[in-house]
């Protein structure tokens, strides 16, 4: 049975693999600076995002945008709200936190920062001055950590919030083809755009062998980025990889066409699991969907299908994720549905 572990299990959609055999043979110049694919890929996603003006860089891995973004964006002084399971939180190995930047958690636990919560944490943290912490950055996921999808009115509440008090927005855009193709979506990316400070655009979990292309407005992160980026170790020598990936990507769509399509394939295991009696543990709208099952039911379905525990509940059931991908096919949902529809329950 095809893995459902995650999205990068893969290497690459055909098309990005044939455009970097098509110019394997080119010399450009190095880093990321001057080279006409990478010059190409910022002019695409300029336009995309309707930002003629925006800075567009480019980093290996979503770990190395996140800290150099998050560090970046803030002093020494200063903390970034994040929701308890933001990945600069909980999946990198405190990456932030080693730059001297300090977290400062709400306690949300659907994926999705609320006004209400950050409020909570920006009243705490200035109730003594400089003795404590003093909130400067936002950060949200598009789509959060468990495959919501943000809509445009509560983003623009959290981005108002952050204009209120001060705070930068930043957008970790992992996954943020399959919340922009998500049926549930009406966030524009040129609306996003508009409003955050500074966001990624991922391609590892989206049919590149590894990227993310950062969009910047943000005027001192735009001036320190590529300091930064050299300093954290991100600046990759050979730089025009990056930019062929994203090029192809965005010349003709296809970087939202390979998002639509693992939606679609998440969507149709979604239904299909629910049919068979599964007990979803949030609504998802994209290619991630969860699911509570006993502790021995999981282990079955993690064998099976590679599917990770996501969660231990204070009942004991466990949280299971099925992640597809660009290459998961009709027929791996079909037979992932039609195995799980015949385990005793």
């Amino acid at each position: 049975m095809r893995s459902f572990k995650n999205d990068y299990s893969e290497g690459a959609a055909p098309e990005i693999l044939a455009a970097l055999v098509a110019t394997n043979g080119e010399q450009t110049v190095g880093y990321t600076e001057g080279d006409p694919h990478t010059e190409r890929a910022r002019a695409l996603i300029r336009e995309a995002c309707g930002q003629p003006d925006a800075a567009v860089e480019f980093c290996v891995g979503g770990t190395s945008a996140n800290l150099i973004c998050v560090a970046g964006m803030l002093r020494d002084y200063e903390g970034v709200v994040c929701t308890p399971d933001a990945h600069i939180n909980t999946h990198e190995t405190g990456a932030v936190g080693a730059c001297g930047r300090t977290m400062l958690p709400t306690r949300d636990r659907d994926g999705f920062l609320s006004v209400e919560e950050a409020e909570h944490v920006w009243g705490f943290q200035t109730s003594c001055g400089r003795h404590m912490t003093r909130p400067a950055l936002v950060y949200i996921t598009d789509s959060t950590e468990f495959g919501g999808v943000w809509d445009r009115r509560r983003f623009d509440e959290v981005c108002d919030w952050a204009e209120g008090h001060g705070c930068k927005v930043y957008v970790d855009g992992a996954r943020l083809g399959a919340a922009l193709e998500s049926p549930a979506n009406d966030l524009s990316l040129g609306h996003m755009a508009s409003r955050a400070d500074a966001f990624t655009i991922g391609g590892t979990k989206n049919g590149m062998l590894f990227g993310e292309a950062v969009v910047i407005r943000d005027p001192d992160l735009r001036r320190d980025f590529p300091y930064l980026q050299k300093m954290r170790g991100g600046l990759m020598a050979k730089g025009r990889l990056l930019g062929v990936q994203f090029a192809a990507a965005f010349e003709d769509g296809l970087y939202w066409r390979l998002a639509r399509h693992a939606d679609e394939c998440a969507l149709a295991l979604r239904d299909g699991l629910v049919a068979a009696g599964y007990e979803p543990y949030l609504r998802s709208d994209t290619n991630q969907q969860f699911f509570t099952v006993d502790a021995g039911l999981a282990r079955t379905l993690e064998d099976a299908c590679g599917c990770e525990v996501f969660l231990t509940l204070p009942d004991g059931r466990q949280v299971v994720r099925f992640v597809c991908s660009w290459a998961t096919e009709e027929a791996d949902v079909a037979e992932l549905v039609a195995f799980c529809s015949g385990l005793p329950r």
